[in-house]
C-alpha cells in the first residue's frame, strides 16, 4: 500500500510544472497571447479549490481509494485533452476536470496518509511529489527537442497517469482493508479516535459551515493559507527580485530562483528523518525559525545576490517540514472522523493563497518597491507563526 502512495505522489507532481515549461511553444501554436496562461492556471485552481471541498462528501460516500483513482483517471483524460486541443478555450474548458481531479486527489490521499502512517512518510512523500515536479519540465523538454511538439509532453505524462489510474483500481482492496482495520500511528495523539468505529457508525459530511464551527480550524486555515501564500510568493517573484533589486541577469536569476524549490525538495527529505526526533508541532515551529532566517537574510544588503540565493535557499529549507506536518498533525488536533473535511478545506485555503497573494505582490511591487519582497513574506510568516501558536492554545 505505502509503495503505491510513494508512487502516486511522484506521479501526481509530474503535470504540475507543464504548462509552464510548454506555453511559450503553446501559445504560438495556439495563437494565444502569453498572458493568457494565467486563464488556465485560474481555472485549474478554480476547479481544485470546488473539489478539494466536496472531497469530505465524496469520501465518505465512496471511500479514499475510489476518489483518487477516480480523481487521477480525470487528471489522465484531461492531459490527453490538452494534447489535442485545437485552440485556447478548448484549453480552458478542458482545465475544469483537470482541477477537479487535481484537488480530490490532493485532499483525499493526504489526509489518508495524515491518519494511516507516521510523520516521516508524510514528509518523504511531498518530497516525492517535488521529484515529480522536477521531472515533468524535463519530459516536456524532451518532446520539445525531439520535434514531437509540445502534445506528445502532455501524451507522456497521460500514458504515465494511465498507468497510476490502473494500479490504484488494482489495488482499492489494499485501500478497503487498511481503512477499515488502522488506526492512526501513536504519534497522531489522543484527540484522534478509531478508524474502525467509523465504519461501523458513518458519519454525515460536516461541510463549509461545520468545519469553521470546530473550535481551532479558523486558525490551521489562515495558517495553511499564510503557508503557501509565502511558498507560491517566493517561487514566482525570485528571478524578478534578482533582477530588479540585485542587479542580475534574467539568464541567471532564472537559474538561482530554481534553488528554492530544491531547498524545498531536500529539506523534505531531510525533515522524514528529523521527524523520528520531533513531534509535528515542533518540526512545524523549526521550520518557522529556518524561514525567518531566510527571510532575513534576503532582506540583508549583502554585496551582489549572495544574500537573497542564500536566503532563498533557506526559506526552502524552512518551508520544508511546514506543509506535510500540518496536514499529518491535523487528526490528532481534530479527531479521525473530522479531518477528511478539515483537510479538504486545508486544500482549498492553500490554493486560495497560492492564487490570491503572489499577484497582490505584484501590486506592491508596481506600485510601492520590488524591495518589499522579504518584508511581504515576513508579515505573513508572523500571522503564520500567531496561528499556529493559537491553535496549539486551544486544541494542545
Amino acid at each position: 500500500m505505502l509503495a503505491v502512495i510513494y508512487i502516486a505522489f511522484i506521479s501526481l507532481g509530474l503535470p504540475d510544472a507543464l504548462l509552464g515549461a510548454a506555453w511559450p511553444t503553446m501559445s504560438q501554436d495556439l495563437g494565444a497571447s502569453v498572458s493568457w496562461a494565467g486563464g488556465i492556471s485560474m481555472t485549474i485552481s478554480a476547479g481544485t479549490i470546488v473539489s478539494a471541498l466536496l472531497s469530505d462528501r465524496m469520501t465518505i460516500r465512496f471511500g479514499a481509494g475510489r476518489v483518487t483513482a477516480v480523481s487521477v483517471g480525470m487528471t489522465a483524460a484531461a492531459l490527453f485533452g490538452f494534447s489535442l486541443a485545437p485552440n485556447y478555450w478548448t484549453l480552458i474548458l478542458i482545465a475544469v476536470p483537470y482541477g477537479l481531479g487535481a484537488g480530490g486527489v490532493d485532499a483525499a490521499l493526504n489526509n489518508y496518509v495524515a491518519i494511516h502512517y507516521e510523520s516521516r512518510h508524510m514528509s518523504w512523500l511531498h518530497c516525492m511529489w517535488g521529484v515529480g515536479a522536477s521531472l515533468g519540465p524535463y519530459v516536456m523538454g524532451y518532446a520539445l527537442a525531439g520535434g514531437q511538439g509540445w502534445a506528445w509532453g502532455y501524451r507522456y505524462i497521460a500514458i504515465l497517469q494511465v498507468a497510476l489510474t490502473a494500479i490504484l483500481v488494482l489495488s482499492l482492496p489494499l485501500w478497503k482493508g487498511r481503512g477499515a482495520t488502522s488506526a492512526a500511528p501513536a504519534s497522531a495523539g489522543a484527540a484522534a479516535s478509531d478508524v474502525s468505529s467509523e465504519a461501523v457508525a458513518p458519519r454525515k459530511p460536516l461541510g463549509l459551515k461545520g468545519v469553521l464551527a470546530i473550535r481551532g480550524a479558523k486558525e490551521i486555515l489562515i495558517m495553511f493559507f499564510c503557508y503557501c501564500a509565502i511558498e507560491s510568493t517566493a517561487g514566482l517573484w525570485a528571478s524578478s527580485y534578482m533582477v530588479m533589486h540585485d542587479g542580475v541577469d534574467k539568464t541567471t536569476a532564472a537559474d538561482m530562483a530554481s534553488l528554492f524549490y530544491v531547498g524545498i525538495t531536500v529539506g523534505r527529505a531531510l525533515s522524514g528523518f528529523l521527524t523520528m526526533r520531533f513531534d509535528d508541532p515542533a518540526m512545524i515551529r523549526i521550520g518557522q525559525g529556518v524561514l525567518l532566517a531566510g527571510v532575513v537574510l534576503v532582506a540583508l544588503p549583502l554585496p551582489g545576490s549572495v544574500g537573497t540565493v542564500v536566503g532563498l535557499v533557506t526559506i526552502g529549507l524552512g518551508c520544508a517540514p511546514i506543509y506535510p506536518c500540518v496536514i499529518h498533525s491535523t487528526p490528532a488536533y481534530f479527531g479521525e472522523e473530522n479531518s477528511q473535511a478539515i483537510v479538504g478545506v486545508q486544500m482549498a485555503s492553500a490554493y486560495v493563497g497560492s492564487l490570491v497573494m503572489p499577484p497582490v505582490f505584484g501590486l506592491v511591487a508596481q506600485y510601492a518597491s520590488i524591495a518589499l519582497y522579504p518584508f511581504y513574506m515576513f508579515v505573513l510568516l508572523i500571522l503564520m507563526v500567531a496561528m499556529h501558536e493559537a491553535l496549539r492554545r486551544k486544541r494542545a
